[in-house]
């Protein structure tokens, strides 16, 4: 990377963000939890333990609590106080509200505060119609097995949505799940006697088989039900008054203006609702394209990687290989304090059954024993260059001003190249379309876990993500742990740019752009050495996310060219940006509701929908280690990287978008090397591999 790049510090403020977003998503999933019973439940009636007082079990409706005791009331004859449970229902609300003004006839309601605060014209109109309000509580809570927090709310927060919908208050209260007041039974009677002394008069409702010209409380749900029962009512000449519960009993109506502060917190919880439910309703479709995506990369992977099998397998008139390359080769080597591995690396490179070969290492300015370890490997083939350190780029451009060959091969410092590769990796060049080769990359430190986790996510990710690229023809990135290029194809681009800190990303889109061709060789293969801290980790793949938006943004033009650079844009860009950075970031969402739905709801269901995706990644991986031929025992590591290592992976990229977003240009981090990339050592015991990383293995 240029030292012009390299001035700013990553910014720090915005994992405050991420923080706040995720606390919403937290609180908006338990409020509405909570609304839907699925968090502090309370909908089930208990059965009845104990009966009500006598004193007040005379069959009236209305209870009035006070320091004497209990005492009741009724509807005088030939008056029917109308009462309607729920909503306000934006179906059936308007249709009583109109059925009433046909009969001149008045009514209480007895209302959600949810709904009321979904509804606030319905809401209006019912006070604007000289209608009474009641309280349902906020959800329809049972008072009598609800938590003290909960029912506290249920009450509160219905009166705050009442003030903000309507501007009124009332003290009017019916307990859900009750009809008559024999029914306020057990638990039931103590909750009623609670509300009372905050203030409410508890209204039940008349039996059934009472005749209304004897004076009545009816009850009503919001329903079609509902409504032919009050329209078969209305039509009784035995009542002279149909009423509200105020009316009927000739006292102050029990609804009120609310006080002004209350007014403005109930303007604050109906927005609140509002937002709620629209952030919930992102957050639902969010869930449904993280997971559909998800899928759908999967089954891509699988059905791609097939036909890049069937393609090897078959001869195609036009493929690539048409002859036998055995052209002479320059290898470019950059190294920047890679003594632990640069020995390993070489002498890998220098037992290659490809014939003739030139390798140039260049010595980065490394602080450490880097150049002088490759200078004394007595080999002609072998070349030594030091300059002041420059960044990557800036190495390989000075190898390729040094290089004596028409075909370049790069390398990164810790890898292992197999005998065979190089060989193999180069023969796609006899195509002359094709510009650039990629090589297959395998994790050669994975004793530990994370080495395990990394070693899934190259064999599940990268390696068929470049299998599909190979189908598609749109391969976005030859590593820089082992690549193949034409030197008039890297000439013509202009050598290794260093305008982004993903270099290899930005140099094989730049090459499709020129109209070169960029291939897949499965058969290359070259071990490599990844982080073996979860610091470490973060600052590479940090750095290749980074790099690979940078050089999204800086080939953006491909998407609307023409013929194959137009094709190649198209392609990568849509793939990156939906499963690359629009997938994970909606992986904290994804959590967040599989979370909740452990918690709260369904535990079961959750843990089927999270088994059934597992299921289809441990399918695809089996798949992948079987076609890369690997062992299939290092499977057993996949549920557990669904809790770390995926975590780490999608926060890295929320930090790089951030970064982006913010236009703060990122310093390159170099990896402290160990030099335990050489497959030899993946399966020696711990003493074999100290006693072979005190030397080089010739």
């Amino acid at each position: 990377m240029s030292r012009q790049a390299a001035v700013h510090r990553p910014p720090r403020g915005h994992w405050l963000v991420l923080l706040l977003v995720l606390l919403v998503v937290a609180a908006t999933l338990v409020f509405e939890g909570w609304t839907t019973h699925q968090v502090d439940a309370a909908r089930t009636k208990p059965p009845c333990t104990r009966p009500i007082p006598r004193e007040a079990d005379d069959g009236k409706p209305i209870l009035r609590f006070g320091p004497q005791g209990v005492a009741t009331a009724a509807m005088p004859p030939r008056t029917v106080a109308l009462t309607f449970d729920g909503g306000p229902d934006p179906v059936w609300t308007p249709r009583l509200l109109d059925l009433l003004r046909r009969h001149h006839a008045r009514a209480t309601f007895f209302v959600y505060g949810k709904d009321a605060a979904r509804h606030p014209d319905l809401m209006r109109r019912i006070v604007r119609e000289g209608h009474e309000i009641g309280s349902y509580t906020y959800s329809g809570g049972d008072l009598g097995v609800a938590s003290p927090l909960r029912a506290r709310l249920e009450l509160s927060l219905t009166q705050t949505a009442f003030a903000g919908a309507a501007g009124v208050s009332t003290t009017l209260l019916r307990l859900p799940h009750t009809t008559a007041a024999d029914t306020l039974c057990g638990p039931e009677w103590t909750a009623a006697r609670s509300a009372a002394a905050q203030g409410y008069l508890v209204v039940a409702s008349d039996h059934k088989d009472r005749k209304p010209r004897r004076g009545l409380v009816s009850q009503h749900s919001q329903t079609d039900l509902g409504y032919r029962e009050a329209e078969d009512l209305l039509k009784d000449r035995g009542v002279t008054w149909f009423t509200t519960v105020s009316g009927g009993l000739g006292s102050a109506s029990f609804v009120d203006k609310a006080p002004l502060t209350r007014e403005v917190k109930g303007e604050g919880l109906i927005w609140t609702q509002k937002l709620g439910r629209a952030f919930l309703t992102v957050m639902v479709w969010t869930l449904t394209l993280a997971g559909v995506l998800g899928v759908l990369r999967m089954l891509l992977f699988m059905l791609f990687a097939r036909l890049h099998v069937r393609r090897l397998r078959r001869y195609r008139p036009g493929a690539p290989r048409l002859r036998e390359v055995r052209d002479p080769v320059t290898v470019l080597v950059p190294a920047y304090n890679e003594e632990a591995g640069i020995a390993s690396t070489v002498y890998s490179l220098l037992a290659s059954t490809h014939p003739h070969f030139q390798i140039i290492v260049i010595d980065d300015g490394s602080t450490d024993a880097t150049a002088d370890i490759a200078e004394d490997i007595d080999d002609p083939r072998v070349t030594v260059i030091r300059q002041p350190n420059g960044g990557k780029p800036s190495a390989l451009n000075t190898g390729l001003a040094y290089a004596r060959h028409d075909i370049i091969v790069m390398v990164d410092a810790d890898t292992i190249f197999e005998p065979e590769a190089l060989a193999r990796l180069v023969q796609p060049l006899a195509h002359p379309a094709v510009g650039a080769v990629s090589g297959n990359t395998k994790v050669g430190n994975r004793r530990r876990l994370l080495g395990k986790w990394q070693h899934l996510e190259y064999v599940l990710g990268f390696n068929l993500d470049r299998r599909m690229f190979e189908v598609l023809e749109c391969m976005p990135t030859v590593p820089g742990a082992i690549g193949a290029f034409r030197r008039d194809a890297l000439m013509g681009v202009g050598g290794v740019s260093d305008e982004t800190l993903a270099e290899d990303t930005d140099l094989t889109m730049a090459l499709w752009r020129a109209g070169w061709r960029v291939v897949y060789e499965e058969s290359a293969v070259a071990w490599t050495e990844v982080p073996v801290t979860i610091r470490q980790l973060w600052r590479q793949r940090y750095r290749w996310c980074y790099g690979t938006l940078q050089s999204m943004w800086k080939h953006r033009r491909a998407a609307v060219e023409v013929g194959p650079a137009g094709r190649f844009g198209r392609r990568v860009l849509l793939y990156v940006t939906l499963f690359q950075i629009i997938l994970p970031l909606c992986a904290p969402v994804v959590d967040m509701f599989a979370l909740f739905g452990l918690l709260f709801r369904d535990p079961v269901e959750a843990a089927l929908v999270w088994l059934g995706f597992l299921s289809v990644q441990l399918i695809t991986a089996a798949y992948a280690l079987r076609l890369d031929r690997e062992r299939l025992r290092v499977l057993w590591v996949l549920p557990l990287q669904q809790f770390v290592y995926r975590q780490l992976m999608y926060l890295v990229v929320i930090h790089s978008v951030i970064t982006a977003l913010l236009g703060t240009r990122l310093k390159w981090h170099s990896m402290q090397r160990t030099g335990t990339a050489d497959p030899y050592l993946l399966e020696a015991p711990p003493e074999e591999e100290r006693r072979s990383l005190q030397g080089s293995r010739p």
